[in-house]
């Protein structure tokens, strides 16, 4: 079976918490179940409030293929880089902050960046006279706030594998998986 990126979100109730936490994680297996022990170790503090709240493999963006191949399979590094970007924003009358997240292909960061900023939500979610649109943890786009996905896998899948991007020949949207997961009932 071929290995895959997988983008998964996590949700849990950690102790002392009041709501639900919800943060992202990035992984290679050849399943979703293979996981289960990364996603873990990724977030031990969870406990057993830890679940998934949604996921896709990852195989298409931007018209590119995404593809994880064995580190010594890899002949040559491509130019072009995935990145994840969380964009955090604001609406008038809610008291919580909004969220958007981005995968997308470019060269470096700051061409991701710059295509996060044609987003509707960046466009959309600003307050007149308050905080605007940013890419989380800073008001407006700072280089150290998008992720080239390479950067952000544990050291274990560094140490293994690559992320090979090149052009789709075809275009085939990746399905998103949402919905409560529970960790022991994952096949």
């Amino acid at each position: 079976m071929e290995l895959k990126l997988f983008m998964v979100l996590l949700g849990a109730n950690p102790p002392g918490r009041n709501v639900e936490q919800h943060d992202y994680f990035f992984g290679i297996a050849r399943n979703l179940k293979e996981l289960i022990p990364s996603i873990k170790a990724f977030w031990p503090e969870a406990g057993s409030t830890l679940h998934l709240d949604g996921w896709r493999e990852v195989t298409q963006v931007d018209g590119y293929q995404v593809k994880v191949v064995a580190k010594e399979e890899t002949t040559k590094e491509s130019l072009e880089k995935l990145f994840f970007i969380n964009l955090g924003g604001y609406q008038s009358g809610k008291l919580e902050e909004q969220h958007y997240t981005v995968l997308s292909v470019h060269e470096d960061r700051k061409y991701a960046m710059l295509e996060a900023k044609k987003t509707v939500f960046f466009r959309t979610n600003t307050l007149k006279g308050g905080a605007g649109s940013h890419i989380d943890e800073k008001y407006g786009i700072d280089v150290d706030d998008a992720y080239r996905i390479e950067d952000i896998l544990s050291d274990e899948y560094k140490e293994q594998y690559s992320i090979q991007i090149t052009k789709a020949l075809t275009v085939k949207e990746d399905i998103i998986h949402l919905g409560y997961f529970k960790l022991d009932k994952i096949k």
